[in-house]
């Protein structure tokens, strides 16, 4: 008959067809336990928005079968617990993952990118946070139908000093800091670099973010100071870079990679915003493959995603059912799996290059 120690010494040796690595090497076989004349396999996912976790299952059943006599069988269970490089630590930030999206130009749907991310891995159960940090043009709140300005609240250490952190606005468990929380409708932001560095400064360091497995940041367009200025502050798991397929913000986006690859920020990879008749389709993954980037996936030129965002129902886009959804939850997932492959493959922080 089969014993425990056997099936844990087939299940890590077992190879997942997405990375390409063994258990053994993700480190997702948490325990093997006799169950009367069966036993139970637990695995334990970096994620809860890892895709086709049946495949798990079905490569475990498959792979022990061979050693089972009859009457044992094998049931597997899948739980999560989003691990990270946990960069946030060295700012006091207890975050395990710090997700930059970013673009080389304007007018791409960044920030629909980055809410619409930050909403799919909410709905995947995971703790999110997402920090608006285009300051001279900041709609998160508007799409996340936020209101209200961010309390302050004093605090002490264990010395005795005192510190003030600002309270994110919650929207359904989701954590919120912006700009647009700050200043009147229709009031524009006139200020220069410091001012813009110390105000992105506070909403990441002095913010009550509390434990989060992603922090989303919505990056203002282009390349220059604020994705300098996150890159420094905090290690990034990684960068995402929208674009739509037409070669005019393609060439941007080029510009972009090049940016985040001089400061040794790993590139996850691109979006396609706005596939369809109007800019075409397929630009991104072409650039993409010849600059050896991952392809992240394509999102159609619906009229429900601009609907659902002036309405401010960003959440509710990712869990109702519409001609978006779909298109949404798979780039979540592949996004939060390439930051899997990034920790797998470089577990330390990236060094950041002063230029």
């Amino acid at each position: 008959m089969a014993t425990a120690e056997q099936i844990r010494q087939i299940v890590y040796r077992i190879r997942e067809p997405q990375l390409g690595q063994s258990f053994d090497e993700l480190r997702i076989l948490k325990d093997v336990r006799p169950d009367g004349q069966s036993f139970v396999v637990s695995l334990e996912l970096p994620t809860p928005a890892w895709p086709d976790q049946q495949a798990l299952v079905d490569l475990v059943a498959s792979a022990v079968a061979p050693v089972l006599t009859a009457g044992q069988t094998v049931r597997t269970e899948i739980t999560s617990t989003v691990r990270g490089k946990d960069a946030g630590g060295r700012v006091g930030l207890k975050i395990h993952n710090i997700i930059a999206v970013g673009s080389g130009k304007g007018g791409v749907g960044k920030s629909t990118v980055a809410a619409s991310l930050a909403c799919g891995l909410h709905s995947f159960g995971c703790r999110v946070g997402l920090m608006d940090a285009d300051v001279y043009g900041p709609s998160i709140p508007h799409m996340m139908a936020a209101k209200g300005q961010p309390a302050a609240t004093e605090l002490q250490d264990s010395q005795g000093n005192k510190f003030v952190r600002l309270e994110p606005i919650d929207v359904n468990g989701l954590k919120l800091m912006s700009m647009g929380f700050f200043i009147g409708e229709g009031q524009s932001v006139v200020w220069r670099g410091p001012m813009l560095h110390k105000a992105l400064t506070q909403f990441l360091k002095d913010t009550n973010w509390g434990e989060l497995d992603y922090l989303i940041i919505d990056l203002p367009p282009g390349t220059g100071d604020v994705s300098l200025t996150l890159s420094q502050q905090v290690g990034l798991a990684g960068a995402v870079l929208v674009c739509t397929p037409q070669q005019v913000a393609l060439l941007d986006a080029i510009k972009a990679v090049d940016m985040y690859k001089k400061v040794n920020v790993p590139i996850l990879g691109f979006v396609e915003n706005m596939s369809g008749e109007v800019f075409g389709r397929g630009g991104a993954r072409k650039v993409a493959e010849e600059l050896q980037v991952p392809f992240l996936g394509e999102i159609p030129m619906n009229g429900c995603i601009r609907e659902y965002c002036d309405r401010g129902q960003m959440m509710q886009m990712l869990t109702e059912e519409n001609p978006s959804r779909d298109a949404l939850r798979s780039m979540t997932q592949q996004i939060a799996m390439q930051v899997v492959r990034e920790l797998v493959t470089s577990p330390a922080g990236p060094v950041l290059e002063i230029l």
